[in-house]
């Protein structure tokens, strides 16, 4: 991995973060088509940037987030059933991490993307704001974070869709996604660069620092334009985009 693929895996992971279309999903068919291989440092250097995109969200929200301890309690709710599962079965879903996987995946939640929204209707006893949900939806939540375990599932759309079919409107489930981010990147980075921090030498640690950098400007943008995005528009664009490119990948990985 060189500096151009830092910097082209950075913005990449940036804007895919927080939309509902896979960052993980697509940095392994970007690294794909890059032809870089697999080795510890890329697993390692694509879990890692994900921090930037994460710091993001933290500069964003920071005024809500200062002393909400309500918000915070709801978040760590919400991220336990995805820390149990993750610890439980991480071994067994690395194996999942195939362009063939993310393509098939972008397609299957592309279509429930799409269905959610046709039968989605919001309504006035929706929730608000992500601080008003109870402990018992945000576990809820929580679970449909842990499908996304499963490469080209998405994060951040596993979690909107929860957060609609439980009772919240679009524009705080997407928001409740980009916080529930916090707990949860920031875990899953603690763990990859505590397992594989020999991969990190000087040079490597310069490739990490673009990729971080890049992903915190990309995911800046990428979170302010989809909350404005959103509130005039539905999902179901998404669904398309996520089919579309899953027809693609699948026909060039096969």
């Amino acid at each position: 991995m060189n500096l151009f693929d830092s910097l082209i895996l950075g913005i990449v992971e940036g804007i895919t973060e927080f939309l509902p279309i896979s960052s993980t999903g697509h940095m392994i068919l970007v690294s794909h088509l890059l032809g870089l291989k697999q080795n510890a440092f890329e697993k390692t250097f694509e879990i890692a940037i994900q921090l930037g995109a994460i710091m993001s969200v933290i500069f964003i929200y920071r005024d809500r987030l200062k002393g909400n301890l309500e918000l915070w309690k709801k978040l760590i709710a919400a991220f336990i059933p995805t820390g149990i599962l993750g610890l439980l079965l991480h071994g067994y879903i690395e194996k999942l991490f195939s362009p063939f996987v993310v393509s098939v995946m972008l397609i299957v939640w592309g279509v429930i993307f799409i269905v959610v929204e046709l039968l989605y209707k919001e309504k006035e006893h929706h929730v608000e704001r992500p601080e008003e949900i109870s402990y018992l939806k945000a576990v809820g939540i929580g679970l449909f974070q842990s499908l996304a375990m499963v490469p080209g599932t998405s994060r951040s759309g596993a979690t909107i869709i929860g957060g609609m079919l439980l009772g919240m409107k679009r524009v705080a489930a997407t928001e409740f996604s980009f916080l529930l981010a916090i707990p949860t990147m920031l875990a899953a980075t603690g763990f990859e660069l505590l397992k594989n921090f020999d991969s990190i030498d000087f040079h490597n640690g310069i490739i990490l620092l673009v990729g971080f950098l890049t992903a915190f400007i990309s995911a800046f943008f990428a979170v302010k334009w989809l909350l404005n995005f959103i509130k005039s528009h539905t999902f179901i664009p998404f669904g398309i985009y996520r089919i579309v490119v899953g027809i693609i990948f699948l026909l060039l990985v096969l």
